[in-house]
């Protein structure tokens, strides 16, 4: 039958126009849907639901009214936190925050000196920033001015006295002279050789002088410019010592956990390719101490450096009463977080060890190359949640006396300036919101670079 019999046909059973898209039934698709997958899929799942929302009813309002509605913002003493002051219920003194907040992020720092730690605070922002951003330029400078200049900085800056000054000098030398050597090296191409090989010497001859001294200036430079600043802030401020024994608050909390996280991985790599070595020494070395570290709490391990470690130097090179928790922390996360390596690296299949050899490819570049870049990808949940532990440990340090930032809280808490019934719970709720946010953060940002490194994974 023809188009032309259908078209003059009486009766037409073809219809030549698309019928438009309809939206899907609610019971498949849409909120209605959702509710019933995810939350009344099951009489156990029913009732979990219903248990959750009435106890979201019951504690959701009364939080809010105290922690909000209730809530005093302003006020000099405990008396603007007292119900039979104000005349009214009371609930949470952020009073009291707004007032104590300088001890919170400082502890006991020379008030006058506080615009050492800010700069610190600064420059550990911009190198985060820069290190973890994706879309940052100049990533190698990045990690360059996090992992080098910011520790260098970081030390001078908040400990400051004559060893701070004697440090700064050094690395001024230091930096002055690298600078002259490789100026020097860029003007000899046949010196050159010994730094990058005969096959690219053609390529550096054919190319200017400020042109084969492009690459290092770039870390030479921001070195000088750095210390150079640091130097000036010296003579024309002057950086006066400030005894560890006096930082706390958030300071010393973000310290000890940079510090940590810092050491940490690349420990932790090294003892989990020790404990996969064919070395029967090496491997058994690394297992005495992931067993003996993962073996006993982490207070023990803080007692330990802070009692024990004096002991194996002598006096006048006994370490810094913060350097040692800060020791302590650091080997605790890293026999953790070489087991979480380790699981990595058993996952990696077995063919790309042999690819990687049959390409010539030696043990460590073969490691640096394939095998790790690999490892790492996959355990990237593991080492984030290692690195949120080890943050949520620093409080411990206070049974050691150092005053984090939960220590600098517990502290003013018997002040009687602010003694009110509401305070402790305010200062633990501004404690709980602090952790949250920056271990929720570490949290999200491992998931973006999760889904980020498993684009390219996608079939």
């Amino acid at each position: 039958m023809t188009d032309a019999t259908l078209e003059n046909a009486p009766y037409s059973f073809v219809r030549k126009d698309t019928l438009p898209q309809e939206a899907p039934p609610l019971s498949v698709a849409g909120p209605l849907a959702w509710i019933r997958t995810n939350l009344f899929s099951s009489p156990l799942s029913s009732i979990l639901t219903l248990i959750g929302i009435y106890l979201v009813i019951d504690t959701v309002p009364d939080m809010i009214r105290f922690y909000l509605i209730d809530a005093v913002w302003t006020g000099s003493n405990r008396d603007a936190c007292l119900a039979d002051k104000v005349g009214r219920p009371v609930g949470a003194c952020w009073a009291y925050v707004a007032d104590r907040v300088q001890y919170f992020i400082y502890g006991s720092y020379s008030v006058s000196e506080r615009w050492r730690v800010n700069i610190v605070f600064a420059m550990f922002a911009l190198g985060v920033v820069w290190l973890l951003w994706n879309r940052a330029p100049l990533k190698k400078v990045g990690v360059f001015f996090f992992f080098v200049i910011l520790p260098a900085s970081a030390f001078i800056l908040l400990l400051g006295g004559d060893r701070a000054e004697g440090f700064l000098r050094f690395l001024i030398l230091a930096t002055f002279a690298l600078a002259v050597v490789y100026l020097v090296l860029s003007f000899k191409p046949s010196l050159i050789k010994f730094w990058i090989g005969e096959g690219q010497l053609g390529v550096e001859e054919a190319m200017p002088p400020w042109q084969r001294f492009y690459r290092p200036k770039r870390l030479i430079l921001i070195a000088m410019v750095v210390f150079g600043l640091l130097a000036v802030l010296d003579e024309k401020v002057g950086l006066p010592r400030v005894d560890t024994g006096l930082w706390g608050g958030v300071m010393v909390t973000l310290l000890i956990s940079a510090v940590g996280i810092v050491f940490s991985l690349p420990l932790g790599v090294l003892l989990a390719l020790g404990r996969r070595s064919r070395l029967p020494a090496i491997q058994l070395l690394s297992v005495i101490f992931i067993e003996f570290v993962r073996g006993v709490p982490l207070i023990t391990v803080l007692f330990m450096a802070n009692t024990m470690l004096p002991l194996f130097v002598p006096q006048e090179w006994s370490p810094d009463r913060l350097l040692r928790p800060l020791i302590g922390v650091a080997v605790f996360a890293a026999a953790y977080m070489a087991e979480v390596v380790r699981g990595g690296l058993q996952a990696i299949p077995k063919g790309q060890y042999e690819g990687a050899m049959s390409l010539g490819l030696g043990y460590w570049q073969m490691m640096r190359l394939i095998i790790l870049p690999q490892a790492l990808r996959i355990v990237i949940p593991g080492i984030v949640n290692t690195f949120i532990g080890l943050f949520k440990d620093t409080t411990l340090v206070a049974i050691v006396g150092i005053f984090d930032f939960l220590r600098t809280i517990e502290a003013t808490l018997v002040d009687p300036t602010w003694a009110t019934p509401t305070t402790r719970g305010t200062g633990y709720a501004f404690a709980a919101i602090f952790y949250f946010l920056c271990c929720w953060g570490m949290s999200r940002y491992s998931v973006a670079v999760e889904k980020r490194l498993a684009a390219g994974q996608k079939r």
